[in-house]
């Protein structure tokens, strides 16, 4: 597995979008679940969604379903994280990482390959 690149974090308003972007450029991309995931400051890091390889299997952390959306192209390496409807409590550093296997799961032992993470900030 090779390092894994967040882009299109950045400041929004609440109510706005903005999509994320996690560049592979090394390993077998289309052979291990992916996700994201975030930390707040002052909180821990929580699972916001993950992505089995072959896209059939998709799961969100709460209500997340109703405003984000995890996609992936695995032959251009890239997993996605839409978020819609941005709210202050979305404010987050957000990091992608590359599972150990090919499921989905928001579970953080199952990742061994992060990323250095993109800011995300809402303001009200």
């Amino acid at each position: 597995q090779g390092p894994l690149v967040e882009s299109g974090g950045g400041l929004a308003q609440a109510g706005e979008s903005l999509t994320l972007s996690c560049t592979v450029s090394e390993g077998r991309f289309d052979s291990y679940g992916m996700a994201w995931f975030r930390q707040a400051p002052g909180k821990g890091r929580e699972g916001v969604s993950c992505i089995s390889r072959n896209s059939y299997s998709t799961y969100y952390s709460g209500s997340l379903r109703d405003r984000f959306l995890i996609s992936r192209d695995n032959a251009k390496k890239i997993l996605y994280l839409q978020m819609n409807n941005l709210q202050p409590e979305d404010t987050a550093m957000y990091y992608c990482a590359w599972s150990s296997d090919e499921y989905c799961s928001l579970r953080a032992d199952n990742y061994k390959n992060w990323g250095q993470g993109t800011q995300v900030t809402v303001s009200s």
